[in-house]
């Protein structure tokens, strides 16, 4: 059993917690995940890890409640604990060798591309961060990116904060002036990650991509966090969950990973629904 020492709500949908996990906190890096179970009936969720502290043997990890697992998981409270914490999983980001970097996230992305930007700043690399929302009231870590951002750039889709528009607007700005990118890393929504590598081609630079498809057992047994890749004019399969989650963007068949993370949201829905109505009748 692992137990929740703190938790925290970031936004009305959007919750951080901090597990007692001292043998994951021990190896976690930057861009690997954990799955969780929070009863002994649940089912297992990947969730990135957002954080670590190896002195308190902590992992921090960060949601957003849209299914009836994560409904579940945010109605436990501090003191209480889950079932199951299983990790580190998945391969870490590479960092080595980045001097300077633009580091990209959307929405609750932004709680797995913050560690990565914190890593890199603590190598001494010149990070640029920017960070996307759709709106004021969905803003989630802000003063964490201002601390290890040489330069910081926030977006709401709406206007309400920061500047007004999507994270493709800034970074092409940025390229098209002549700014120079070891590396673009960025993480988020799929359809957000697509443009961002469509965005970066025409100038060349090296974008990876974090990706977070179903997974089951994130063992590689199962088969279902698989991806296909474009290598060389061929189409290669692989596994987020063990050749991941980081791959590099202008190789990712985007349209096929989005098309499969839209397989059971149907399914998902009537289950959070479900779930609500049981929580309500307590």
């Amino acid at each position: 059993m692992y137990k929740i020492v703190r938790k925290k709500k970031l936004t009305a949908a959007v919750t951080q917690m901090e597990i007692e996990a001292p043998l994951v906190a021990k190896k976690a890096l930057p861009g690997q995940f954990i799955i969780l179970r929070v009863d002994e009936n649940g089912e297992r969720i990947p969730l990135t890890v957002a954080g670590y502290n190896r002195e308190e043997g902590t992992v921090k990890i960060i949601f957003q409640v849209v299914g009836s697992t994560t409904e579940m998981l945010d109605e436990k409270k501090e003191g209480e604990y889950l079932q199951d914490f299983v990790g580190p999983l998945g391969v870490a980001t590479n960092i080595d060798g980045l001097k300077k970097v633009c580091v990209i996230g959307g929405g609750v992305g932004c709680a797995i591309a913050l560690p990565i930007a914190q890593e890199l700043s603590a190598s001494g690399a010149d990070v640029t961060s920017v960070i996307g929302f759709r709106n004021r009231e969905n803003v989630i870590l802000e003063d964490e990116f201002v601390k290890c951002s040489n330069k910081l750039v926030l977006m709401t889709d709406d206007g309400s904060y920061g500047r007004h528009g999507n994270v493709t607007v800034p970074l092409k700005e940025m390229l098209e002036k002549g700014e120079k990118f070891d590396e673009i890393i960025t993480i988020g929504p799929l359809i957000m990650m697509k443009f961002v590598v469509a965005a970066a081609k025409p100038f060349g630079v090296p974008v990876t991509v974090s990706m977070n498809p179903i997974m089951i057992d994130g063992t590689g047994m199962c088969g279902g966090c698989r991806l296909t890749l474009v290598q060389d004019g061929k189409r290669v399969t692989k596994f987020a969950c063990v050749d991941g989650p980081d791959f590099n963007g202008y190789e990712v068949d985007f349209d096929e990973a989005m098309a499969r993370s839209r397989s059971y949201r149907g399914f998902e829905e009537k289950e959070r629904e479900k779930t609500c109505n049981l929580f309500k009748a307590q």
